[in-house]
């Protein structure tokens, strides 16, 4: 389906919070909330020191504290976001570390718990792995999309093998794609996590990626920039022996390309990425994320560039 009419805001791509306002007719916040989950790839359950790139911490940073109940992370994050938007709706956000890794009890008492916390929660969105998602759990989470909107994100990262290796992914591209097929199957909406500028990686195989995710039945993208992150593998095998990271220019030509190659029906949930300032190596340039944002919008706005204006040349 085309959604050409999402291009609102002078934004030249279907932003996140064009079609939630599209979708639900107000303003909808994402409240992370914190399971106090880890991840198959810390446990040793497939692999041990996580991806390379991630901190000790494990993902999630921004999300509450585990040490808080779900009711008090939810009821701390909404009061700040009702001090600067006092009506919208909520979307419940399992967002640190595997959201799915972890017995079937405990996600069905969090994902219950979490729903039941406000009226105005329209959706459920659990942040996994492709490979934290046995059948059982597929088939739970079908039954709960009866109930709610539930929204599955996938970190994917890159689609190259070299390169998850690499960064000790500990999954291959066959059980990303499995995943996704297991849950549209089931009616779960899918977001996935690329990042650009990670190591070895040329501007074409990052349009790879995208080209990639076109073939299959996703609904949103979130693009990240590489974060070198202090207390990290790579944060300290880069500080032994730098190497080129990407420049502000040639991230915004890179995301620029993917998304004009991107299928216009992808809702673009994230074009850039956070990173604490007291954790970030480098590039320090990605600590200005609406400077990073606003200077593709201007790219594309000045050149005429849209969303999916190559993948519909190519199509043709």
């Amino acid at each position: 389906m085309i959604i050409l009419e999402l291009f609102t805001d002078e934004k030249h791509y279907n932003t996140l919070n064009n079609y939630y306002r599209n979708k639900y007719g107000k303003k909808v916040f994402k409240i992370a909330l914190n399971g106090n989950f880890t991840c198959p790839n810390i446990d040793g359950t497939v692999g041990k020191g996580g991806c390379t790139f991630c901190s000790a911490m494990g993902s999630g940073e921004f999300a509450g504290s585990k040490k808080d109940s779900l009711e008090v992370q939810f009821d701390k994050i909404t009061t700040l976001m009702e001090n600067k938007w006092n009506d919208g709706y909520y979307i419940a956000y399992f967002q640190a570390n595997t959201n799915t890794h972890g017995p079937l009890d405990k996600l069905k008492y969090l994902f219950e718990k979490a729903i039941s916390l406000s009226d105005n929660i329209v959706m459920l969105s659990i942040a996994t792995r492709p490979d934290s998602l046995p059948i059982e759990v597929l088939d739970y989470l079908a039954k709960l999309n009866k109930k709610v909107k539930v929204q599955v994100e996938l970190g994917l990262q890159t689609i190259h093998e070299e390169t998850s290796i690499l960064i000790n992914r500990c999954h291959d591209l066959i059980t990303f794609d499995h995943a996704v097929k297991a849950l549209r199957k089931r009616d779960i909406e899918v977001v996935v996590h690329i990042i650009n500028g990670l190591p070895g990686e040329s501007s074409e195989m990052m349009l790879d990626t995208v080209k990639h995710l076109n073939t299959l039945d996703i609904q949103g993208i979130k693009i990240h920039m590489l974060h070198i992150i202090k207390k990290t593998k790579m944060g300290s095998d880069y500080q032994k022996n730098p190497w080129p990271l990407l420049s502000l220019n040639e991230y915004r030509d890179i995301v620029t390309d993917q998304l004009r190659h991107l299928r216009k029906d992808i809702i673009v949930h994230r074009i850039t990425g956070d990173a604490k300032k007291e954790d970030l190596i480098a590039p320090l340039w990605t600590l200005k994320k609406f400077v990073v944002s606003n200077e593709i919008d201007k790219y594309m706005r000045a050149n005429l560039y849209y969303q999916g204006d190559l993948y519909e040349s190519q199509s043709n």
